[in-house]
C-alpha cells in the first residue's frame, strides 16, 4: 500500500517545479504527485509536494502567505524581469543608497495593485502569457490586488557577472507577501519608484504559511522517511475514530459526534484518523456530527 502525505522539498535553481518532482516519482513509484505554488526556473526554495491522495489537500496550501528573499538590481530592464533576460532598457547612471531604497519601501507595504510579468503562467483566452511573449504577440495584463505584509532590506550586494545590463546598485531584501505576488514585478516597480529600472536575481522561497525551508530536503537526500503526515502541514484538529466510525466515514456517511472540537479553522475542517493513527479523511465538523469531505487514506 502506498502512503499519502507531503514532502517538503528544497528546489534548486535551474530546474522547473515540475522537474523537481521527478526524484519523488521515482522514489515513491507513483505518478500521483503534485505541488503547491510554482517557483520560477531560476528560483530556489521551498516546495510542498503532495503524494497520492494527499494531492487533494494541495489547494488548501496554495492560499497561504509566502516569505521570499531576493536580490534587486537597479539600472536596467529585461523582458523576463530577471538579470539575464533580453535587455529592453538601460538606465542612465544613478546613485542609489540603502537609505534611498528604504525610503520608498513603505509604498509597497500593505494592500497594493500589481501587474504580473509578461513571462508568467497567467492565461489570456486560454493561452499562457509566457507563450504569447515567446510568440512575439502584443497583450496587456491587468493589475491584481496583493498584500505585502513586510518588506525589508537585508543588505547590499553585487549583480551577477552575466547580467544583461549594468546595475548601479544591488540589494538583498526579504518579502512576506500574499498568494499571487510576483517578486519579479515587485523589483520592476521598485526600480521605477527610484527613477530607474529594476530586475531580480537569487529568488528563494523561505516559507509557505508556517512551514520553513529549514525543514525541507534536497532532492539528493530524499528517502522513504521524507514523507510527512498531513496534520503536520495543515493545522486542522485530529479526531480518532473507532473501527465502525472509520468505516462509516470511508463509505461517505456522516457520524454523530457529541464532544466539542477546539481550535477549529474558519472552514471547520478536521482530520479523521483510524485506531491505528492513520489519517483516512478530511472532514467538516458541525455541532453534533462529523461529515466526510473526501477520503485520503490508504487503499485496502
Amino acid at each position: 500500500m502506498r502512503s499519502s502525505g507531503f514532502v517538503l522539498l528544497h528546489k534548486p535553481a535551474g530546474v522547473t517545479s515540475f522537474q523537481a518532482l521527478f526524484p519523488l516519482k521515482r522514489l515513491f513509484k507513483t505518478k500521483r504527485i503534485g505541488h503547491a505554488g510554482t517557483l520560477d526556473l531560476r528560483a530556489s526554495g521551498l516546495i510542498i509536494a503532495g503524494i497520492e491522495r494527499a494531492t487533494r489537500l494541495l489547494p488548501y496550501l496554495e492560499s497561504a502567505d509566502k516569505v521570499y528573499t531576493f536580490r534587486l538590481h537597479i539600472g536596467f530592464l529585461t523582458d523576463t524581469l530577471e538579470w539575464d533576460g533580453e535587455l529592453l532598457e538601460q538606465g542612465k547612471p544613478i546613485s542609489v543608497k540603502r537609505v534611498d531604497l528604504e525610503s520608498i519601501l513603505p509604498l509597497f507595504r500593505g494592500k497594493i495593485e500589481q501587474i504580473p510579468p509578461n513571462y508568467s503562467a497567467i492565461k489570456i483566452k486560454g493561452v499562457r502569457a509566457s507563450d504569447l511573449s515567446l510568440q512575439g504577440k502584443d497583450f496587456e495584463l491587468k493589475s491584481r490586488p496583493i498584500t505585502i505584509y513586510d518588506l525589508n532590506v537585508i543588505g547590499e550586494n553585487e549583480a551577477p557577472k552575466d547580467s544583461s545590463g549594468e546595475a548601479f546598485a544591488s540589494f538583498d531584501l526579504e518579502c512576506h507577501c500574499s498568494k499571487g505576488t510576483y517578486i519579479r514585478s515587485l523589483c520592476r516597480d521598485i526600480g521605477l519608484a527610484l527613477g530607474s529600472f529594476g530586475v531580480v536575481s537569487h529568488i528563494c522561497r523561505k516559507q509557505i504559511g508556517s512551514i520553513s525551508l529549514n525543514d525541507a530536503v534536497l532532492p539528493e537526500h530524499l528517502s522513504d522517511s521524507s514523507i510527512i503526515s498531513p496534520e503536520h502541514i495543515l493545522p486542522y484538529p485530529v479526531l480518532i475514530l473507532s473501527q465502525e466510525q472509520a468505516q462509516m466515514i470511508r463509505n461517505g456517511n456522516w457520524i454523530p459526534w457529541k464532544t466539542s472540537v477546539e481550535t477549529l479553522p474558519p472552514e471547520n475542517f478536521i482530520f479523521a484518523k483510524n485506531e491505528m493513527g492513520e489519517i483516512i479523511s478530511l472532514c467538516r465538523f458541525e455541532p453534533g456530527r462529523v461529515i466526510p469531505k473526501f477520503f485520503i487514506g490508504q487503499e485496502e
